[in-house]
């Protein structure tokens, strides 16, 4: 085995895992907090990325720039989904009626994006990105070492919210047990709408980030969707530790299989790892992180 082509796959395993993992935190969240698989989530990640274009065509802002903008945009959107939808849709069903709702709405925003935007595939250019640098024979892509280095400082910054503030508290009080904080006077209902709107407004990010490295169109939703939730299996609800641990893995499998198996395979063996932790570990690598102490 080419010890300096395995050593260039590992590194750009690593890069891509780290962006996996920022695009799978809000899912991640939505779903240790509310208990919701949000199948809109790869949606979400996508509108930031639109964002990031029509922010960068209209007023000739950098895309790394719009990814504020792109956040309070989604952070708003997702709050109020959440009042209005989503826990309507759980009133008055179930949690199984939150699945219904969700994938509606990626169908329908889906449908707005292309009627408005159009089908076509767009990529977004930044003039902060690093140089592309050849140490010790590995290359590395300044546009991806810049989007991962955006991805661990946004990670850092959810995981200093989460566990360093009194909404951070507020959030992880209500996931392990909402009766209780309701009786501590936390007002369950607008915690769960601003944990939705936190999560929708990091899917955004991430797809400001996604478009600087990647293409992007409107089919892309349901990768981005799919991605994040084995992201959640393999590293564990909740944490941003674990959507990271979970990213790498991830990524670290789309890399290597891609380079040694062949480049349709990436998904067959995500599935197989897939199974095999819900077998041998169904809470993932870190476990639910809400199930400690507050």
């Amino acid at each position: 085995m080419n010890g300096a082509l395995l050593a260039q796959t590992l590194v750009d395993g690593l890069i891509l895992g780290g962006i996996y993992a920022l695009s799978a935190v809000g899912f991640s969240l939505i779903f240790g907090v509310l208990g919701v698989v949000n199948l809109a989530h790869g949606v979400f990640v996508l509108l930031g990325a639109y964002v990031g274009l029509m922010v960068k065509n209209a007023f000739g802002i950098d895309p790394l720039m719009a990814i504020p903008i792109a956040f309070a945009i989604l952070f708003i959107f997702g709050a109020f989904f959440q009042l209005w939808v989503v826990s309507t849709a759980i009133r008055r069903g179930s949690l199984i009626s939150s699945l219904l709702v969700t994938f509606g709405a990626s169908l329908i925003l889906k449908d707005i994006i292309i009627v408005f935007i159009g089908p076509d595939i767009h990529t977004l250019d930044s003039a902060w990105v690093l140089g592309t640098h050849n140490v010790g024979g590995i290359v590395i892509d300044g546009a991806r070492a810049t989007a991962l280095l955006a991805s661990l400082l946004l990670l850092g910054l959810l995981a200093l919210v989460l566990y360093k503030t009194a909404m951070g508290r507020a959030i992880r009080a209500t996931a392990q047990q909402s009766f209780a904080a309701g009786l501590c006077g936390i007002n369950c209902r607008r915690i769960y709408a601003l944990t939705f709107g936190v999560s929708a407004g990091f899917a955004a990010a991430s797809g400001v980030i996604v478009g600087i490295i990647n293409p992007f169109s409107p089919s892309d939703d349901a990768f981005w969707t799919l991605n994040a939730f084995v992201t959640v299996v393999l590293g564990g609800i909740g944490s941003p530790l674990g959507a990271l641990l979970g990213g790498l893995l991830l990524g670290e499998i789309s890399t290597l299989s891609s380079q040694y198996v062949g480049a349709t395979f990436p998904n067959i063996f995500m599935v197989c790892t897939l199974l095999l932790m819900l077998l041998v570990r169904p809470n993932g690598i870190m476990g639910n992180a809400y199930k400690g102490s507050v």
